[in-house]
């Protein structure tokens, strides 16, 4: 019964409130108890906080999460800005590309892909892969970037698969790069050994694989107490100059080239080790040898008729003075 009355209260009410009229007002001047409606707020896209908040509605990103908007930018399509959104929480990170209508009203979430040209073109022109440890054919019709951190596990087992299995299995088609990518929130030696990797690669760019699987095959033993010591041991093993190797890791001389591998790694939207990219195609996690195997069969297949895309050698590049930059 209180719902019924309260129902029929309501609708007397409005019905008395629109019979009841305020007084006319003389011409020029505004009706007593009328006020002037304010104008709402108009929202664009291209206010940071505005789309921040709508991002994380829209995603269900906790404030856990810190979001980064960046600046809009052409996009190559008529009307459209590109706006990129990074979230970061811990030390992952991912980055999202939206294209905002020029009068900021309207988002798109998406990736605009050219016919003419390889749809990872935009990745491949931001790998940087010169003056970086390589394995395989100069000029390959299959680029492999591995963004790697020393002390990762899955690291680990992916490094051993690619040494054990790739230049086996194609000799002339595939060209490697290691990049570093060292985690260290969760990994507190990991920045050292690429600094340390680095340095290795300075002084003998072959050198640099044999330190490559050492890290990996030593990964349970190596320690941010052991480190220093151990890799003496190594540089001697392998006749390296071991004091100027020393030298080169405490006054981290190679951490300009590691932060500058990592800043290509979130440019592309790596979040995680490892991260293989097949000519700018992202590979995320360990990929068993026989899926990855697969894909670089097809990738060849594709290039033999597409040749948009594989090993730029830079053959006629000499810099010896920037080896290892």
């Amino acid at each position: 019964m209180y719902y019924v009355a309260a129902a029929i209260t309501l609708a007397l009410s409005l019905s008395l409130a629109a019979q009841t009229k305020p007084p006319a007002a003389p011409p020029g001047k505004p009706a007593v108890g009328l006020t002037k409606p304010s104008a709402t707020p108009v929202k664009s896209a291209f206010d940071k906080a505005t789309l921040e908040q709508y991002v994380r509605h829209l995603m269900l990103l906790p404030t856990e999460v810190s979001i980064a908007v960046g600046d809009p930018k052409p996009s190559g399509l008529a009307g459209l800005k590109e706006v990129k959104v990074t979230g970061t929480m811990g030390s992952r990170s991912q980055t999202m590309t939206f294209f905002v209508s020029d009068d900021g009203k309207r988002i798109m979430q998406g990736t605009m892909y050219e016919i003419a040209q390889n749809p990872f073109k935009s990745t491949i022109d931001k790998l940087n892969t010169a003056f970086q440890p390589a394995l395989g054919t100069p000029g390959a019709p299959v680029s492999l970037v591995v963004f790697s951190d020393f002390q990762c596990p899955h690291c680990r087992e992916e490094a051993k698969s690619l040494r054990a299995n790739l230049i086996k299995a194609f000799p002339k088609e595939v060209r490697l790069y290691f990049k570093d990518f060292p985690i260290e929130q969760s990994h507190p030696w990991a920045k050292t050994a690429s600094i340390a990797g680095r340095c290795v690669y300075r002084q003998n760019m072959e050198a640099f694989w044999d330190f490559h699987d050492w890290a990996f095959e030593n990964q349970e033993k190596l320690t941010v107490e052991n480190f220093s010591a151990q890799l003496t041991t190594f540089a001697t093993s392998k006749s390296l100059d071991s004091l100027a190797l020393k030298t080169c890791v405490d006054s981290k001389a190679t951490l300009e080239i590691v932060e500058k591998n990592q800043a290509d790694g979130r440019e592309v939207g790596v979040s995680a080790t490892p991260t293989i990219y097949m000519n700018g195609r992202p590979l995320p996690g360990n990929v068993p040898w026989e899926q990855l195997q697969q894909l670089i069969k097809f990738e060849l297949d594709y290039q033999k008729v597409a040749k948009n895309a594989g090993d730029d050698c830079g053959c006629d590049v000499k810099l010896p003075t920037l080896l290892g930059k």
